[in-house]
């Protein structure tokens, strides 16, 4: 149980703890915003490319395995991150912690079944697990700022080091699980042209703000992207055992809920990686600074992550997220004070509601996507989910970035990104509620 909490900590904890390090790393590194976005992408994007993929070696290879390799590989990337003497080189270890992090949580979720086969048990091991990672995400920008404070924006990466080795220690405790799934076969083609089509997307979103969108390179990006996206489902279709299963997505309730993941993951990850920028270049906050004044939202955060089951069962999965959209759009419109510069107590009563609304939408739809698929495919169908999550911050954080780089002047940049938060958060609950309404009325689904 604590190794696979330490892992699932420093895992989200680098999802959040590097966004108070932007304005350190910029002017170490001198980088713009850009390659700030590609130290936080190149992280998101491998960890959401790969995370099925994890899955399917969990299964081949055996949890404890590919577990210890996952940690050992994200404490040398980490070390790496820690020591590193340019943007390229940071850019690349933090793809080395993408893997380490793609490998980890599927196998988390592994040992803890086999460590608790009684199911009241297990409940409670994995509410554990979840709430030591809704607690990471919440003290993220504050440990970060503290850290960096004390000893500098390195000691963020190298922190995970020991806490990694640790992990890994504990792992050699536990006794051998052998792999059930030995004849399931690795969708390499599936991975590759996964790995190209979100690489392509993101960069041509990254680096088309920065260069111009009719610069030839950014046109042959968009048309790769595109075609790797076309090719990606045509592959999908044919395996026998892909890596993205599609005919899940036959089920209205298992599309809202990927759906609702990827636009949480993309308007709360996006405006993180905004506000970071804005606190720290805009208002000249230190990192320090900056991790406190995140603290109204990522800890209700967590806060919303406990309640969720409770109000989840109080009020069904259909009233419970697109409450969160709609307190999504509630917070975000309160954040157009960004734009004036109005002091930050004005802007610190908006976090509560988004981040509650955070907190309450992932569980949610989680609980309604697990009533659509047979137990046997629950860990693909959870790796389908978190992929979706993750692939929707990297876009957020792209997006987000980019219209922050071509949208001049600051303050109009701000009004663009906040408008567009609360249109995507509107779809979404818009989105959610017209398919849950579908399952009630022709399926009858439990999970409404």
């Amino acid at each position: 149980m604590i190794a696979t909490c330490l892992s699932y900590v420093i895992v989200l904890l680098d999802t959040s703890i590097v966004n108070v390090a932007l304005e350190p790393v910029a002017m170490s590194l001198h980088s713009d915003i850009s390659g700030l976005q590609w130290v936080v992408n190149a992280y998101t994007l491998t960890f959401a490319s790969l995370l099925l993929s994890g899955g399917a070696l969990c299964d081949r290879i055996g949890a404890k395995t590919v577990y210890l390799a996952g940690l050992l590989i994200f404490a040398c990337a980490s070390a790496l991150c820690g020591l590193a003497p340019n943007l390229p080189v940071l850019v690349a270890a933090r793809i080395g912690q993408g893997v380490g992090a793609a490998l980890l949580v599927p196998c988390s979720l592994t040992l803890i079944n086999r460590a608790f086969p009684v199911a009241r048990q297990r409940a409670s091991a994995i509410g554990v697990w979840a709430g030591c990672g809704g607690i990471a995400m919440a003290a993220g920008p504050l440990a970060g700022g503290l850290l960096i404070h004390l000893l500098g924006w390195r000691s963020i990466f190298l922190v995970n080091v020991p806490i990694a080795l640790i992990g890994a220690w504990l792992t050699t405790r536990v006794d051998s699980v052998r792999a059930d799934a030995t004849d399931r076969q690795m969708d390499i083609a599936g991975q590759l042209l996964a790995i190209v089509a979100l690489g392509a997307s993101v960069a041509v979103l990254i680096e088309g703000a920065k260069l111009g969108w009719q610069v030839g390179m950014i046109r042959v990006g968009a048309v790769i992207a595109l075609v790797a996206w076309i090719a990606f489902v045509l592959v999908e279709t044919k395996r026998k055992q892909p890596m993205l299963p599609l005919h899940f997505f036959r089920s209205p309730v298992f599309s809202a809920s990927a759906f609702a993941s990827s636009v949480s993951g993309l308007v709360f990850y996006g405006l993180f990686f905004l506000l970071s920028l804005y606190f720290q270049s805009a208002r000249g906050w230190s990192p320090l600074l900056t991790g406190l004044a995140f603290l109204p939202l990522t800890a209700m955060v967590a806060i919303g992550s406990f309640a969720s089951g409770a109000l989840n069962r109080a009020y069904g999965a259909q009233r419970l997220v697109c409450g969160g959209f709609l307190l999504y759009a509630l917070g975000f419109a309160g954040l157009l004070a960004l734009a004036d510069n109005s002091p930050y107590w004005r802007i610190a009563l908006c976090f509560p509601a988004v981040g509650f609304g955070a907190g309450v939408i992932t569980p949610a739809a989680t609980a309604a996507l697990m009533t659509t698929v047979d137990k046997a495919r629950a860990g693909v169908a959870a790796g389908v989910l978190n992929a979706s999550r993750q692939t929707g911050s990297a876009f957020g954080v792209a997006i987000f970035g980019a219209l922050m780089s071509a949208v001049q002047p600051l303050d109009t940049g701000i009004r663009v990104a906040v408008y567009l938060a609360i249109g995507l958060s509107l779809l979404g609950a818009l989105v959610w509620r017209i398919a849950l309404a579908v399952a009630t009325r022709y399926v009858g689904s439990d999970a409404c």
